[in-house]
C-alpha cells in the first residue's frame, strides 16, 4: 500500500515470470509503486530514473540493494528470490504461483525468509484430489475454482489415430486461415542418438518444426521454444507468438505453466504416452484463453491399454478435479506427482485412497489442537512432529 511492507511474487520459469512482470506494471501504474524483477538471466526495475514509462535493466547488485531498503514494494522472480542475498527490508505478502512444481523446501525458504512470517498466497492450477489437498493443506483456507471464466467453450479433445492426422492438420490451416494460432508440442528437443537409442522413435521440436515447414504448412511461421534456448530468444519467440508474428509455435512442456496467448486456440501433442495426465491437463489449458473454440489433439505412439485408459480419462473428464482422482486410482497414490514434493510419507499418501478416513482424521486432528494445542496429553505425536517439523513446509 504506503510502500514500507513488501510483496514477494514466485513463479517457476522465466517465460511466466516476464508477462507477470508486465502485469503488475499495469497494475499498479497509478499509483506509482517501484516493480522489481529477478532472476538468473538478469534484472529489472519499473519506473526508472532513466525511463518513467518502460523498465529497464539493472545491475542485480542495485536491485538487492533496493530490495534490501525497501524501495522496491513488489519483487517477482524465479528460484532467485530465495538465494540468501535477496534480502527483504519488511516482507509481508508471499504469493507462489504454480506452487506444484516447487519443492517443499524451496517454498519454506521465501516464507520463511529473513525471520518473517509473511501472509502467504499459494496457488496452483494443477487438481489434486481432494484428499491429498484435506492432507497436505489441512490447516490453510483452501479454495477451489472449479468454473470456467465466463464466456469460455469447453474444449474439444480429440484422440487422432496416424490415418487422420491430415484431417488434424486440414482443421488446424482451416483454424489460423480464420486468425488463430497453434501449439505443437513435442517430447524432446532433439532426435535421439540412432546409435543409442534406437527404441525411442519420439518426436522432437527442432525436427518436427522442419518437417512441418517443408511438407506440411509451407506458407506459415513457424517458429520453436524449449528450455535449451537462451533467455532473451526464448522471450523473443514468446513476444513473437502474442503479437501474431508466428502461427505456429513447436515447443516442449516448457508452455506447460502460465503462458497465456488468448489467440491460441489449437494444441497438437504428439507422443502423449510420455506426459503425466496432471501435464496433459496443464498443456491443454493453453488453449482455453479466449471465447473462441479450442481444440486439442492428442497423438500416442503407444497403443496400450494403459494408454488408452489414461487418454480416454483425458477426453471424456468434464473437469481437472475429475482427472485427477482418475489418476489417483490408476497410478497409487505414491507416484501422484512425486509424494515426496508434498513431504507426505508413501504410506500417507496410500491412505489418500480413502477419502472418509482422511476427512474423519482431519476432523480429529482439528479436535485434538483446539482442547490440547500444546500435545501434552499427546507426547508422541508431539515427538513425530517435532522430528518433521524441519523437513516439511506445512503452508
Amino acid at each position: 500500500g504506503d510502500g514500507s511492507l513488501q510483496v514477494a511474487y514466485m513463479v517457476p520459469t522465466e517465460i511466466l515470470a516476464q508477462p507477470h512482470f508486465e502485469s503488475f506494471i499495469k497494475y499498479f501504474n497509478y499509483l506509482n509503486i517501484s516493480v522489481g524483477l529477478i532472476t538468473s538471466s538478469g534484472c529489472k526495475k519499473f519506473p526508472s530514473k532513466l525511463n518513467p514509462t518502460l523498465p529497464t535493466d539493472i545491475s542485480r547488485t542495485q536491485l538487492l540493494t533496493w530490495v534490501r531498503d525497501g524501495q522496491i514494494p513488489i519483487l517477482i522472480g524465479t528460484h532467485s528470490l530465495i538465494q540468501k542475498n535477496v534480502v527483504f527490508k519488511n516482507l509481508a505478502y508471499v504469493i507462489i504461483d504454480e506452487q506444484h512444481r516447487f519443492g517443499t523446501a524451496q517454498r519454506q525458504k521465501l516464507n520463511r525468509k529473513d525471520n518473517f512470517s509473511p501472509h502467504l498466497l499459494s496457488m496452483t492450477a494443477t487438481p489434486i484430489p481432494r484428499t491429498l489437498a484435506l492432507t497436505v493443506y489441512g490447516d490453510l483456507d483452501l479454495s477451489l475454482l472449479d468454473e470456467m471464466p465466463a464466456g469460455r467453450k469447453q474444449i474439444i479433445t480429440e484422440i487422432v489415430l496416424p490415418d487422420d492426422r491430415d484431417h488434424v492438420y486440414s482443421h488446424m490451416r482451416m483454424e489460423i486461415n480464420k486468425g488463430r494460432q497453434a501449439y505443437v508440442i513435442c517430447p524432446r528437443i532433439d532426435e535421439p542418438d540412432p546409435e543409442k537409442e534406437l527404441a525411442l522413435n519420439v518426436k522432437s521440436v527442432k525436427e518436427e518444426a522442419k518437417r512441418l515447414k517443408k511438407d506440411i504448412f509451407t506458407d506459415y511461421e513457424i517458429e520453436i521454444l524449449h528450455s535449451k534456448m537462451k533467455p532473451d530468444d526464448k522471450e523473443q519467440v514468446m513476444n513473437d507468438f502474442k503479437d501474431g508474428k508466428i502461427n505456429i509455435l513447436v515447443s516442449t512442456s516448457v508452455v506447460e505453466v502460465g503462458v497465456n496467448v488468448p489467440n491460441a486456440t489449437m494444441i497438437l501433442i504428439e507422443g502423449a504416452e510420455r506426459f503425466g495426465l496432471a501435464q496433459l491437463h496443464q498443456l491443454r489449458g493453453r488453449v482455453i484463453r479466449s471465447e473462441h473454440q479450442a481444440y486439442c489433439f492428442v497423438f500416442a505412439d503407444s497403443k496400450t491399454e494403459k494408454t488408452v485408459q489414461r487418454l480416454k480419462a483425458l477426453k471424456d473428464a468434464k473437469n481437472g478435479f475429475e482427472l485427477a482422482e482418475f489418476d489417483l486410482a490408476q497410478r497409487g497414490a505414491g507416484e501422484l506427482y512425486g509424494g515426496r514434493q508434498w513431504g507426505v510419507s508413501d504410506i500417507a499418501m496410500e491412505a489418500l485412497r480413502n477419502i472418509k478416513m482422511v476427512e474423519a482424521a482431519r476432523t480429529e486432528a482439528k479436535f485434538v489442537i483446539q482442547i490440547d494445542p500444546d500435545l501434552r496429553r499427546y507426547p508422541d505425536i508431539w515427538h513425530e512432529l517435532n522430528r518433521k517439523k524441519k523437513k516439511v513446509h506445512h503452508e
